[in-house]
């Protein structure tokens, strides 16, 4: 065990009154606070798959992630943390053994119903760990991964991440989705079921320290304060001069030594006004040589470049679309700075949704797709070309669900 310093706070007559510093005890193994540890209920599963966990950063520091889990009750497993892998890196080296070619569990058009058609012989099965935008990501910009014959099924119950929501029903968890897989695999389901074991002592923990938590912060009185509104009602009441705006941009890489001489520039601004159905799409030309991921970021290709046309002359064409009433709408302020630093008006009046759905959630929302899907929506159909008409037509949706409940 290692020890974390803590502060606690004890309800007193006329108040609260903080603790000496404590220190908290956590599991070197499990990395759990010492009081939801769950090493007791692991069991070590032997297995002819080789199991490739391959994590996303970010989730990697999710103390209630279940990566980390898998890999202790599977000792014929690896794990790899990051977001871009080379073909003689570690993840490269496991994916090529002779007699176990590797699969990708991976849902989509294309993949293989692993519970009806799984491979003969043994393989190497490669799961990627975290949010869905955050594995699209990883295997799209990995050949490695992507160029991987691809499998998925069908949970036959929903998940049971009763402390984490799943974008959709049939989401379910990493430690979860091998214990289905392992099973259609190798049979024998049952054995495969002791995965779930501190799976859900982990869930059960965390529930009852969760409730333990409200209960002690409940018995603190607190001054009623008026809540503000979650979401504002301009969304509502000047639903017709809603715009949303979304723009991709050239930039180099942090570390690139081309960044200092070529800043951030727009390349593809586009806007929707939903009352009217109207839609601006625009490319831009670049003064700066174009990065080398741009256009894959922006899902784009060179060809789509070939219209492209100069920034005043793009502005130009913008202030015919932009109306003074306008509410301009976007997911983050990343595009507009951009686009107004440049000397592209935005009007008077603008709306950062992802701020307000950060308000009605009372926390992160990660992407406009991540959005979308905890909404329970379905991805509508893109309004222009590239990332920027995808982007688009779900910001569209999120402003019309906002306007709903304003």
């Amino acid at each position: 065990m290692r020890a974390s310093r803590h502060l606690r706070r004890v309800i007193v007559s006329g108040g609260v009154k903080p603790e000496v510093a404590q220190f908290r005890e956590v599991c070197q193994r499990c990395r759990r606070p010492a009081r939801v540890c769950y090493c007791a209920h692991l069991q070590a599963l032997e297995t002819r798959t080789r199991v490739v966990i391959v994590q996303h950063p970010r989730e990697r520091d999710m103390a209630i992630g279940t990566a980390h889990m898998a890999s202790l009750c599977l000792p014929n497993s690896e794990l790899h943390v990051g977001v871009h892998f080379e073909a003689q890196s570690a993840l490269g080296r496991a994916l090529t053994a002779p007699n176990q070619p590797a699969i990708l569990l991976y849902p989509g058009e294309g993949a293989i119903d692993i519970t009806r058609s799984p491979p003969k012989g043994p393989v190497t099965l490669v799961v990627v760990d975290g949010t869905w935008s955050q594995a699209k990501k990883v295997v799209r910009e990995n050949p490695l991964l992507s160029s991987l014959p691809r499998y998925a099924f069908q949970p036959p119950a929903p998940s049971e991440y009763r402390i984490r929501r799943e974008p959709q029903e049939n989401y379910v968890s990493t430690i979860e989705a091998l214990m289905h897989v392992l099973g259609a695999l190798e049979g024998g389901a049952e054995r495969f079921s002791a995965l779930l074991a501190p799976f859900r002592a982990m869930v059960d923990a965390q529930i009852a320290h969760a409730t333990e938590f409200r209960c002690v912060r409940h018995a603190r009185p607190r001054a009623k304060t008026p809540k503000a509104p979650a979401i504002p009602a301009i969304l509502r009441e000047r639903a017709a001069d809603i715009v949303c705006v979304y723009g991709e941009a050239n930039a180099w890489p942090y570390t690139s030594p081309m960044r200092p001489a070529h800043p951030e520039e727009i390349l593809h601004w586009v806007a929707h006004r939903p009352a009217s159905g109207e839609t601006f799409d625009r490319r831009i030309k670049l003064t700066s040589p174009l990065a080398g991921a741009t256009l894959a970021h922006a899902e784009l290709g060179a060809r789509d470049l070939d219209d492209a046309r100069d920034f005043d002359a793009v502005v130009a064409d913008w202030r015919d679309f932009l109306r003074p009433r306008d509410v301009v709408c976007s997911w983050g302020t990343y595009a507009t700075k951009l686009f107004s630093a440049a000397g592209g008006p935005l009007g008077d009046t603008r709306l950062d949704l992802r701020t307000v759905a950060r308000v009605w959630s009372n926390g992160k929302v990660g992407t406009l797709e991540d959005f979308v899907a905890l909404e329970g929506d379905a991805a509508p159909a893109p309004l222009t070309a590239g990332r920027a008409g995808r982007r688009l037509a779900q910001m569209a949706l999120i402003a019309a669900r906002f306007a709903s409940r304003a």
